[in-house]
């Protein structure tokens, strides 16, 4: 069923008259996927931060090398060990025409808290004080060295947009995973772009918020349209044949393709976002025994499948943290030995295997159900045979959150570029009021791991922080508490003239206000 949208621009915009000026600059872009909603709040993944992206602002965002940049909030000093006083630009206007104060912050606060996808980030912050229209102080429960690490998932909402009820009597500031809420179709942010319409898995046409604040931009792109192509070839076609001008991401199989093209650019960086199998561990017996996860991590060739799926485009990985993470553990080394693995599935009395079901998306990470594909196929060298059923996203992720299958394809960049990230999302004990463990779909659970990305999450001193991580990461490791496979490489591809190499960066959430177009 087709998806329309309110708009919330200054005065009344609507779909059906179409309000907003004609653009003259437009860009087409083509993602494997569109967003699952406009709620920012509903689902923590990457297709909603590139979303809050375009159409929202953060307090604070990350630069290109990793480093703070302010947007929303323009400074900010520690008062106190635990409390960090921000300072908010004056006179952003939110899509409504409503004007971003304090309150508004606050109100998103208190939401992220409720979210059962974000509230395990914000586990140590505790309130929101307003001091005035243009100035808060957040506050935690102990010394916290990732404040701002954190406040880059912070998208003001538009409070006084987002309250009261609907027509059919239904909150407006309801939050719905998966399902159907005014926040899901309607939105109203301080971004550059406005949502002008919206037809799930086929168009989303954003066009330029004339009431934008950020005029220092050298960004010139009045509406962008993009359009899901869930299958890689048809995207490169699509950009080769100047049917759209940006596309992510590009597949290992057609780097040389786009970068040898004479009307456009191959922009790539290494990645952090770590592919992995969770197994299940109750809904399968065998899976409770750390011999037998070790003999499915010894069984999977994870250089095999860089090498060959992803056309070497990928750093094999044993472990979540990547290289220059304070949690990395450089004496984790990737398990690969067929007979090793058929030793411990006999030592735990599995010798003649059992069977197992298994999800994976086909749209979300690169080469994903070929990735699948290959580990069903190795796993049959142990006798473990795989039932594997591959969907697209959109279906895939209500799948994953009921826990669907026996082993589940997640894929992770920590968005604070911090280990403690990884653990506290894929592997903690689950916790539904914390919000820990919320993509734990193996429901692994080791109360020592746990308890050191406590202490290092309120350990200040980078090397005692590094320490107390790096012991987290080989617990994990020990216990085969995941399969790790890879971290995924970046790759976007862009028509000659569009300068997307200024706006990408290794969190993959483009800034596409900032774009610049000949």
């Amino acid at each position: 069923m087709n998806q329309f949208i309110r708009i919330a621009a200054a005065g009344v915009m609507s779909l059906a008259f179409g309000a907003v000026a004609q653009a003259e600059v437009t860009v087409k872009v083509a993602y494997d996927a569109d967003p699952v909603s406009l709620d920012p709040h509903e689902q923590l993944s990457g297709g909603t931060l590139q979303f809050s992206h375009m159409s929202f602002d953060p307090l604070v965002r990350w630069t290109q090398d990793l480093q703070f940049e302010p947007r929303l909030a323009t400074s900010w000093e520690q008062i106190d060990e635990n409390t960090t006083r921000f300072h908010l630009r004056e006179g952003v206007k939110f899509h409504s025409g409503n004007t971003l104060t304090a309150a508004d912050v606050d109100w998103t606060f208190d939401r992220l808290k409720e979210s059962p996808d974000f509230k395990g980030i914000f586990s140590l912050f505790t309130d929101v004080k307003v001091i005035d229209d243009n100035t808060f102080d957040l506050i935690t429960s102990e010394p916290y060295p990732l404040v701002l690490h954190t406040v880059t998932y912070i998208f003001p909402m538009d409070s006084k947009f987002y309250s009261g009820t609907t027509d059919d009597g239904k909150d407006r500031a309801e939050l719905v995973k998966h399902g159907d809420s005014f926040a899901s179709r309607n939105v109203s942010g301080t971004g550059p772009f406005v949502v002008t319409s919206r037809e799930q898995g086929v168009k989303m046409v954003f066009d330029r918020f004339d009431g934008y604040w950020d005029t220092e931009t050298a960004g010139n792109v009045d509406q962008i349209i993009l359009t899901p192509i869930k299958e890689s070839p048809t995207r490169v076609a699509a950009l080769l044949s100047g049917d759209v001008d940006f596309i992510a991401p590009v597949p290992p199989t057609d780097l040389a393709r786009v970068d040898d093209n004479d009307g456009t650019n191959l922009i790539t960086m290494p990645g952090t976002r770590i592919i992995t199998f969770q197994m299940n561990q109750d809904r399968v017996e065998a899976l409770k025994d750390a011999r037998v996860r070790k003999a499915i991590d010894y069984a999977v060739n994870n250089a095999g499948i860089v090498d060959r799926i992803m056309r070497g485009f990928g750093t094999v990985g044993a472990q979540a943290s990547p290289a220059g993470y304070l949690g990395h553990n450089a004496d984790l080394t990737p398990r690969f030995d067929v007979a090793k693995a058929k030793e411990l599935m006999a030592e735990a009395g599995y010798a003649d295997g059992f069977e197992l079901t298994m999800m994976a998306p086909n749209n979300r990470y690169v080469n994903d159900d070929k990735i699948a594909q290959a580990v069903a196929s190795m796993l049959a060298k142990i006798n473990i045979k795989v039932d594997l059923q591959t969907m697209p996203k959109a279906q895939y992720w209500p799948a994953f959150d009921e826990r669907a299958a026996d082993m589940m394809m997640i894929g992770w960049h920590s968005d604070t570029e911090d280990s403690a990230n990884f653990h506290q999302f894929l592997s903690h004990c689950f916790n539904e009021e914390t919000g820990n463990g919320q993509y734990n779909s193996g429901n692994y659970c080791n109360e020592e791991a746990d308890m050191l990305m406590a202490k290092a999450n309120s350990e200040t001193d980078s090397e005692k922080r590094a320490e107390l991580l790096q012991q987290m990461e080989t617990i994990l490791y020990d216990e085969a508490a995941f399969i790790p496979l890879h971290w995924q490489n970046l790759a976007w591809g862009a028509r000659k003239g569009v300068h997307a190499e200024s706006i990408v960066n290794a969190l993959n959430f483009p800034y596409f206000g900032d774009l610049v177009v000949d």
